[in-house]
């Protein structure tokens, strides 16, 4: 029975902070690692893919609150909020969502000017529905 002469990580490692690193066994060594590397990213894409496609109750639950009357981003988090569903929403989270929102065209981004506290007008983005 042949046994392998393996080297270990350690001894790549080792040696090449020594300097007696053997060329042929860092490019077999580096080619391994890159193929590992690539393998690792693929698997990941295909997780990221995988959870984008599931269905997200967050968003649909902020499309259920838009409506044809523009609303902000703060109106929509207080509403859900007032409901007493989301308890520990966050007002990112409602952004993103309204985001997603309209980059898949189910929602409408626009801007607004609206009295402050101050009395002075500002701008604030404003959603509704497509």
């Amino acid at each position: 029975m042949a046994t392998k002469n393996t080297i270990t990580e350690r001894e790549i490692y080792t040696s090449i902070l020594e300097g007696t690193a053997d060329p042929d066994v860092l490019v077999e060594f580096a080619t391994k690692k890159l193929a590992q590397l690539d393998h690792r990213n693929e698997k990941a894409k295909e997780r990221a893919a995988k959870k984008r496609s599931e269905p997200d109750a967050l968003m649909d639950a902020v499309a259920g609150f838009l409506a044809d009357e523009p609303q902000s981003r703060q109106d929509i988090f207080d509403a859900m909020v007032e409901t007493g569903e989301y308890p520990d929403l966050k007002i990112g989270q409602v952004g993103f969502r309204l985001s997603a929102l309209v980059k898949a065209e189910r929602a409408v981004r626009a801007e607004a000017s609206v009295a402050g506290a101050d009395g002075k007008a500002k701008r604030v983005v404003v959603y509704t529905l497509a």
